[in-house]
C-alpha cells in the first residue's frame, strides 16, 4: 500500500490504498462520499460518474495511482447547496423514480453543458447515451437537461 495526495471537492486529501484501488472506492470508503455509486464496474453504467478537471469520468475505470495532480469533483462537491442548475433542473422536472443512477446522470449532464451550453436535442441524447437508468427515466432526464441549458 501506499499513500496518495488527492484533491476532492476542493479539499487536499491523503489515502492509504493499493495502486491499483479504483478511485470510487476511494470516494466510498476512505473518504466518505457516498454519493457516488456502484454500478456495474466495469465503466458501461455511468453511476460512478465524477468529474476529473472538469471531464465527466468513470470513477471505478480509474485507480487511485492514475490520479496524479488531477483535481475530482463529486456529486456533493458540484454545489454545496445543491443550486447547480443542472441540480435545480432535475427537481423541478422531477426526473428520478428510484433515484440510485442520478448522480452519474447529474455528473454527466453538469460536465457537458459546461462544454456544450445549447446542445440539440440529439446532442443531448449522445452525450447522456452511455448513463443506464433502470427505471427508464430518460425522457425526463432529457427535459431536465434541456431546461439546464436554457437556465445557464
Amino acid at each position: 500500500m501506499a499513500s496518495y495526495s488527492i484533491s476532492v471537492n476542493g479539499k487536499a486529501h491523503t489515502v492509504t490504498a493499493d495502486a491499483d484501488t479504483p478511485l470510487l472506492w476511494v470516494l466510498r470508503d476512505h473518504l466518505n462520499y457516498v454519493g457516488t455509486k456502484y454500478g456495474c464496474g466495469i465503466g458501461q453504467c455511468g453511476a460512478c460518474t465524477v468529474h476529473i478537471d472538469g471531464n465527466a469520468t468513470r470513477s471505478c475505470s480509474i485507480n487511485v495511482a492514475e490520479l496524479g495532480e488531477k483535481s475530482v469533483v463529486t456529486i456533493e462537491g458540484l454545489a454545496p447547496n445543491g443550486d447547480h442548475p443542472v441540480q435545480k433542473a432535475w427537481k423541478e422536472v422531477d426526473v428520478p423514480q428510484c433515484g440510485y443512477c442520478q448522480a452519474g446522470q447529474i455528473m454527466t449532464a453538469a460536465s457537458f453543458l459546461e462544454k456544450n451550453p445549447s446542445p440539440s436535442t440529439s446532442e443531448i441524447r449522445q452525450a447522456m447515451h452511455g448513463n443506464i437508468c433502470r427505471c427508464g427515466a430518460y425522457n425526463g432526464i432529457e427535459k431536465a437537461v434541456k431546461l439546464a441549458a436554457k437556465s445557464q
